[in-house]
C-alpha cells in the first residue's frame, strides 16, 4: 500500500512534508479529542470561573449539567447540597408563651394547687378524729367547711328518709309609703321541686341548697329552737340569708319594698306506704315555727339578692 495513501494516518509538517502521527502530542483543535479545557469540562469539572457580573446560583439550587455529559441526550440535574434533615417543629401549649406569661402561668397553677391542699386538709381535720390541731384550731376548721362542704354519712344510712319536708317562710316588708306589711307563706321547697321536675341537668343550688341549709339548722338546735354553740347562730344567719336571698327575687311583696323580718317553718309530711301493706300513718303535717329573725342592714339593703 502506498505510504502517501490519504487513509494513512501521515501527518504532514509545517513545510508541507509528511510524516508519522506522534501519540505524545496534543492533538489539534477540532479534532475527536479536543482541548485542554473541553476534556476538563467532560471530566465534570464545570465551565470556566464565572466573573464579577455574572449571576450567582443559589446553594443547594439545581443545576443542569451540559449535554454531552448526560447519557442517551437526557439532562441531569445537579442535585446540589444533601438535605439537612426536618425542621424542628413549632412550640405549642404553654411551651409557645413568653417568658413572661409563662411565669404568670406557673404562679397561678401553684396559687390553685396550694388551694385544693388547703381545702383537703381541712376537709380532713374535720371528719378526723379529735386531735391537736383540731383542738387548737377547730373553729378556723368549721368556718372553712361549714356549711357549704360539710360532710355526713347519710347516704349509707340502714333506715332511708320516710318524710317529706317543706321549708316555708314569709317577711315583713316596709314599704315605699312608710307602712309594713306581711307577706303570705312561699312554699321554697316546692320552688326547687317544681325547677327540678323534668329537668335532666337540674343546678346543685335547686337540689341541695335549702335542703342542707335546714339540715344544718336542725343538727345545730334544740327542739325548742336554742342554738348548739357556735356553729348554730351560723346556721341561723345561713338560713336567714337563703330566705331574704328567695323572697327578693320570687315575692312580689319584697321585691317592692325592704325586708325588715323573715320567719321560717318546717312542713313535715309522712311518705305513704305503699297500697299492699297493711302499715297506716298520718298525712297530716306537721309544722315546726321558728320566732321571726330580724334582717341585718347589709341583707336588707339587698346584698343578696
Amino acid at each position: 500500500m502506498d505510504a502517501y495513501d490519504e487513509d494513512s494516518h501521515a501527518r504532514r509538517g509545517p513545510d508541507g512534508s509528511e510524516g508519522a502521527s506522534h501519540p505524545d502530542r496534543d492533538p489539534e483543535p477540532g479534532a475527536g479529542g479536543g482541548t485542554g479545557s473541553e476534556q476538563r469540562e467532560r471530566a465534570g469539572g464545570g465551565g470556566p470561573e464565572p466573573g464579577p457580573g455574572a449571576e450567582q446560583e443559589p446553594p443547594g439550587a439545581a443545576r443542569e449539567l451540559p449535554a454531552a455529559d448526560a447519557a442517551d441526550g437526557a439532562h441531569v440535574m445537579d442535585a446540589g447540597p444533601p438535605d439537612q434533615g426536618p425542621s424542628p417543629s413549632p412550640r405549642t401549649g404553654v411551651a409557645a408563651l413568653s417568658p413572661r406569661y409563662q411565669t404568670g402561668a406557673a404562679v397561678a397553677l401553684a396559687v390553685v394547687a396550694v388551694a385544693a391542699c388547703v381545702h383537703l386538709a381541712m376537709v380532713f381535720l374535720s371528719v378526723a378524729p379529735a386531735n391537736t390541731v383540731t383542738k387548737q384550731h377547730g373553729k378556723a376548721i368549721e368556718e372553712w367547711v361549714y356549711p357549704e362542704f360539710e360532710q355526713n354519712w347519710k347516704l349509707f344510712a340502714p333506715n332511708p328518709l320516710q318524710q317529706n319536708i317543706a321549708v316555708q317562710a314569709r317577711a315583713e316588708v316596709r314599704m315605699k309609703d312608710g307602712g309594713v306589711r306581711t307577706t303570705g307563706w312561699t312554699d321554697l321547697s316546692a320552688r326547687d321541686g317544681a325547677a327540678i321536675d323534668g329537668n335532666l341537668v337540674p343546678s346543685h343550688t335547686q337540689q341541695n341548697e335549702l335542703r342542707r341549709a335546714w339540715d344544718f339548722f336542725v343538727a345545730t338546735h334544740t327542739a325548742d329552737n336554742r342554738p348548739v354553740a357556735l356553729r348554730g347562730a351560723l346556721s341561723e344567719q345561713y338560713v336567714r340569708r337563703i330566705v331574704v336571698m328567695r323572697l327578693y327575687r320570687d315575692d312580689p311583696t319584697s321585691r317592692e319594698g325592704v325586708i325588715q323580718r323573715v320567719q321560717v317553718r318546717s312542713s313535715t309530711t309522712n311518705v305513704q306506704p305503699p297500697k299492699w301493706s297493711q302499715e297506716r300513718v298520718s298525712d297530716k303535717p306537721v309544722y315546726r315555727l321558728l320566732p321571726w329573725w330580724t334582717v341585718s342592714s347589709d341583707e336588707a339593703a339587698g346584698g343578696v339578692r
